[in-house]
């Protein structure tokens, strides 16, 4: 009997410590949608009201495949108002065919390999002495700082974004939301 209360007790102790973990891992939601991390960073972005943009993008570029598959990737994934910073027309100019090779570039500029949360990446900065650099998966480089407390982005063109929503996770990486889109050189 003792027994077999130590076991219920144990299990019901298990039970709630599974409950409470699984709550602490639940995605900030985007837009007001919700992320859920067992799907992946595209099954996300298409249920986000504010990356309609860089849905059509990644479409445009033939990027779907790539962005479903393991991985794992950090994205840094830029709003539709971040989309509308850029010179007018810019958009619909990079989703015509015959600039899909600069539509590649330009996203795949916004990939790191690897899965990485914004306090590994706040570790990277401090180890740097207050600056940490990254390769893309295009092959240019990212410079991440803190400035005010959030997470600074500069490309190689010295423009910069913010990072609005950490540690959005998926099953094949990690979206962090920027306010801006970058631009390789």
């Amino acid at each position: 009997m003792k027994k077999s209360l130590l076991t219920l007790m144990a299990g019901a102790a298990l039970a709630i410590t599974s409950v409470a973990a699984s709550a602490q891992m639940k995605d900030p939601d985007v837009g007001g949608a919700p992320m859920y991390p067992d799907k992946t960073i595209v099954a996300n972005a298409v249920n986000s009201p504010i990356h309609k943009t860089l849905v059509a993008a990644v479409k445009a570029a033939g990027l779907v495949d790539t962005l479903n598959s393991p991985g794992p990737f950090t994205v840094f994934a830029p709003t539709d108002d971040a989309f509308a910073k850029l010179p007018a027309g810019t958009v619909d100019t990079l989703v015509q065919p015959e600039n899909k090779a600069t539509l590649v570039k330009i996203l795949t500029y916004h990939v790191v390999a690897g899965k990485i949360s914004s306090k590994e990446l706040k570790k990277m900065i401090k180890k740097g002495g207050g600056t940490y650099s990254a390769k893309t998966v295009e092959g240019g480089s990212l410079t991440f700082t803190i400035d005010g407390g959030k997470i600074k982005i500069t490309d190689e063109k010295g423009g910069s974004a913010y990072v609005t929503i950490a540690d959005v996770f998926q099953s094949n990486g990690v979206i962090h939301v920027i306010d801006t889109v970058l631009m390789p050189s």
